[in-house]
């Protein structure tokens, strides 16, 4: 009988000892803020390999000398405006004449004229802030990378995936929304 109480005591005392509170489970060493600044770091090394790829293929046309616009695309002109100071504002209406390839001339889209009204309508993100620098009868070679173009995403159609593109756009004129001519 002793026994059976030493026993009885003994699982008393051992299970008063082995219960603790419970503790709150603890989250995840790693959170969703580091996955996302893995992929932007990694997107930036993307960016950076395609930045140069596009400017060694630029440096090899020794013919014609490309400029960087703050807006993340290079440009070229073939026509060049020195007189008329007047270029396209947000709400105006131009009629352009553009094509769209692939930095090694591969051809998506042959040339085609649309009306677009200036940062009201989709386009082509990089051309959008292109046209904005043309005057009336310009015409400029636009070389965009694809983070400024179609991405990830490519066009759903001719352009695929992280395709750098190289487009042709004649500015052939500016309206105001009121259809009165600048």
């Amino acid at each position: 009988m002793k026994n059976s109480q030493l026993y009885i005591i003994t699982l008393v005392v051992l299970t008063f000892l082995g219960c603790k509170e419970l503790e709150p489970r603890r989250p995840k060493e790693h959170s969703t803020t580091n996955f996302y600044k893995e992929v932007i770091e990694q997107n930036k090394k993307l960016n950076a390999l395609e930045t140069k790829r596009i400017k060694q293929t630029l440096d090899r046309d020794t013919l014609t000398t490309y400029k960087s616009s703050a807006n993340g695309f290079w440009y070229t002109y073939i026509n060049k405006d020195t007189v008329s100071n007047q270029t396209p504002i947000k709400g105006d209406i131009v009629t352009v004449k553009y094509n769209v390839t692939g930095l090694q001339g591969n051809q998506f889209y042959d040339y085609q004229t649309r009306d677009y009204t200036v940062d009201k309508e989709d386009f082509v993100p990089g051309l959008t802030e292109g046209i904005k620098l043309m005057k009336k009868g310009e015409t400029i070679t636009f070389v965009i990378p694809s983070y400024r173009a179609y991405g990830v995403t490519g066009d759903g159609s001719r352009i695929g995936i992280n395709q750098t593109l190289r487009s042709t756009l004649t500015l052939i004129e500016i309206k105001k929304p009121n259809n009165e001519t600048k």
